[in-house]
């Protein structure tokens, strides 16, 4: 490439679908100062020869499918960028790298100043090196596997901005030479492990403008020293181990946009000094052991969005004067001990009962699912006339007693054929809600014996509810974005969705800190465990009759619903089987809705490898097609009882493969030597009839989106070799 373009200074072909590997030869456009490939989808080693760009001030390769050289276990490419003495900006954030930063990351330009590197899957520790790089302004290594302490020459990135060192395994204590960076404006170390005390000399840092150390073992108290921040605009203390009280100097962070202080042990009083934190968006102080009332001075704080006091002690009422706050979308006073009347207008019309559940005594409106609030005590001036006016409403109270009588018979007798409160007030389609303690006191704690399975989003609880219904519990591990988004997208699709194929939801639990759905229990378990275990048998016609249920359940998502729903992720432990062994397709997590204009869509959300079409695993598009691959896959594996993970598929080998070379001769060679003998009666019939099944699997999983069997055409061919199978007597002996 870079023979006839010598003269090129400047290359930037950023967000297109440019794909193979960067050539080599481009280090010969030799005044290249700016080069820019972000958003594509090149593949292969970083090449070395970049560093004959010797006058290269921007290399920006983030968000491609770039890899480490295969002799190598380093981003070797990184030390032959030392010669690109005017190097600016480098980033190759977003690649699947994989290797460890070499000690020579220090041996970089000194004129350096950006340095992007997140989510590669970088292992190991942070260079000691990197305090050569002294002009650094914007540190950027988030979303790896970095281990370890912090290094102390940190210290000499005197002129650094922006650090981000978050969703590591960074142990140890936040070092107190990050103090000496007085330049830094952004800290974020969130999602580590790091223990010990905040360092109390953060406050040197007069250009703090945001504070991110959520989600780490932090302990002991919030120094005093941060308050002295005024200049803050954001601070994330959230799932620490943080305890004391929040003092009245927390008002002094009078321009600060978000303060989160959840999930720790905080305790005693909302001081009332918050509501002087009039620029406030966020505030969440949920899960401590804060205690008192909801202070009513947060009615000043005029720009509030999102308020989350959930989960603590506290106590009284909940202040009236919050209806002035216009621009609160969110609230959260659940799990405490409120009393007395739930404000009704202002944004108090648009909250729903989930926002007060669990509270000693609150009234209000009906809406909110709490007892109406008792009429004011009448005043004695007026006692005559109301004596005047018992006579004239007698008569009606008579009848009013009648007919409520007859309404509560009437209830009674609703309720005892299963009608509930909460389904009646709940719209048509929705789960109904079931209480964070219920789902407790039905999992038993969420013991371990009662666990049933963990998955890429969190885990599966048995549970048995108040009413003795017996239900699966999803728990959503809530530490990353895709996560709550992995939530709101099952949520979407099952209420959407109706088949007796696919699982029942039966009800949710929802809150800031807590994510749950509530499923029928499927009391056979996965089909994983059918096909594994030594303890259970699957026959032929049991496994052609769950492929089927599967294929009925994908026939209905890509063609019977309004709108064509991908699952994107179905593998057997996703496939559960019910008690009269029907299967029903789980898990939908990952799943896409696709319109009219969008019949391939992409994602950068990957699903298990092994059934990922090759359009979905190495370029992010979604079809309906990429399903038929999955179900062709297990479809495979169903019948061979082979994981295409098995260790005996590498290199030009996988379960496809050796599925396809066994045909037409060789069958017997690859199914499940469990499901058919040569002493079997109607062997040959049987035999013909399993090498039509992976004759179709093959077809599904066809390298070309477009050459794949789509499932209506499956199910038929499916139906049609279940009939001829049911021809033959004994066939499940």
């Amino acid at each position: 490439m870079g023979y006839g373009l010598i003269n090129l200074e400047v290359l930037a072909l950023f967000s297109n679908e440019c794909d193979g590997v960067i050539p080599a030869s481009i280090s010969n456009a030799s005044k290249l100062t700016d080069l820019g490939l972000i958003g594509n989808r090149f593949s292969g080693p970083v090449p070395n020869s970049l560093g004959n760009l010797r006058l290269l001030r921007e290399l920006s390769l983030d968000e491609n499918h770039l890899t480490t050289e295969p002799s190598s276990t380093e981003l070797s490419f990184i030390s032959y960028l030392r010669n690109c003495k005017y190097l600016q900006k480098l980033g190759f954030a977003e690649n699947p790298l994989h290797g460890f930063l070499p000690m020579s990351v220090g041996n970089l330009s000194t004129s350096i100043q950006r340095f992007y590197a997140s989510g590669c899957g970088i292992k190991g520790s942070i260079p000691d090196a990197i305090g050569n790089l002294s002009s650094l302004m914007i540190l950027v290594l988030g979303g790896n596997h970095l281990s370890g302490p912090v290094p102390s020459t940190m210290k000499y990135l005197q002129n650094l901005q922006g650090l981000d060192l978050s969703a590591n395994q960074l142990s140890g204590s936040i070092p107190d030479c990050i103090c000496k960076l007085k330049r830094l404006y952004q800290i974020d170390l969130g999602q580590n492990i790091f223990r010990g005390s905040i360092p109390s000399c953060l406050n040197n840092i007069s250009s703090l403008g945001g504070i991110d150390f959520a989600g780490n073992l932090l302990n002991s108290s919030i120094p005093a020293s941060l308050w002295n921040l005024t200049d803050l605009l954001m601070l994330n203390l959230s799932y620490n181990s943080l305890s004391g009280s929040l003092p009245y100097e927390t008002g002094n962070l009078k321009v600060v946009t978000l303060l989160d202080l959840s999930g720790n042990h905080l305790n005693g009083n909302i001081p009332r000094s918050l509501g002087g934190l009039e620029s406030l968006a966020t505030l969440s102080l949920a899960q401590n052991k804060l205690q008192g009332p909801v202070p009513d001075s947060l009615n000043q704080m005029f720009s509030l969005e999102f308020l989350d006091l959930s989960n603590n002690n506290l106590s009284g009422p909940i202040p009236k004067s919050l209806e002035t706050l216009v621009c609160l979308k969110y609230i959260n006073l659940s799990f405490n001990r409120l009393r007395g009347e739930i404000p009704s207008s202002g944004p108090f019309e648009n909250f729903t009962y989930e926002s007060f559940m669990s509270n000693d005594d609150l009234c209000g409106a009906q809406r909110f699912h709490v007892p109406p609030c008792p009429s004011p005590r009448i005043h004695k001036s007026s006692q005559k006339k109301v004596f005047h006016m018992l006579g004239i409403l007698s008569g009606i109270a008579a009848t009013i007693i009648a007919l409520t009588t007859a309404a509560i018979l009437l209830l009674r007798c609703r309720r005892k054929d299963g009608i509930s409160r909460n389904t009646d007030l709940l719209p048509m389609g929705l789960p109904k809600m079931i209480s964070y303690y219920e789902l407790v006191q039905a999992t038993n704690g969420y013991d371990e014996s009662n666990l049933l399975g963990k998955g890429s989003f969190g885990s599966v609880y048995k549970g048995i509810l108040t009413d003795g219904t017996v239900v699966a519990v999803k728990v959503f591990t809530l530490l990353a974005e895709v996560t709550s988004g992995s939530f709101d997208t099952e949520c979407e699709v099952l209420r959407s969705l109706r088949h007796r194929n696919l699982t029942k939801v039966i009800g949710s639990c929802s809150n800031l800190d807590f994510k749950a759905l509530v499923y029928d229990f499927k009391s056979n378990g996965s089909l994983e465990k059918w096909l594994y275990s030594h303890n259970h048998r699957l026959d032929l016609l049991q496994r052609i009759s769950i492929m089927m249920d599967v294929a009925s359940a994908l026939e209905y998502l890509h063609f019977s619903y309004t709108t064509p729903v991908v699952h994107c992720d179905l593998k057997p432990s996703n496939i559960l089987l019910d008690e009269s062994m029907v299967a029903h397709v789980s898990d939908f997590g990952m799943a896409k809705f696709l319109d009219e204009e969008n019949s391939v869509l992409h994602t950068k959300t990957l699903a298990t490898l092994g059934y990922l079409a090759p359009e979905y695993g190495l370029e992010g598009q979604v079809s309906t097609r990429v399903d038929v691959y999955s179900f062709g896959i297990v479809l495979m594996e169903t019948f061979s009882r082979m994981k295409p993970s098995d260790e005996m598929f590498k290199d030009d080998v996988s379960l496809k493969s050796w599925i396809e070379e066994s045909l037409p001769n060789a069958t017997t060679q690859v199914i499940d030597a469990n499901l058919l003998g040569r002493q079997d009666e109607h062997f040959n019939e049987k035999l013909e009839c399993i090498s039509v099944i992976c004759k179709l699997a093959l077809s599904c999983c066809a390298e070309c989106p477009r050459d794949r069997t789509n499932m209506k055409d499956v199910v038929a061919a499916l139906q049609k070799i279940k009939r001829q199978l049911e021809s033959f007597p004994n066939l499940s002996a």
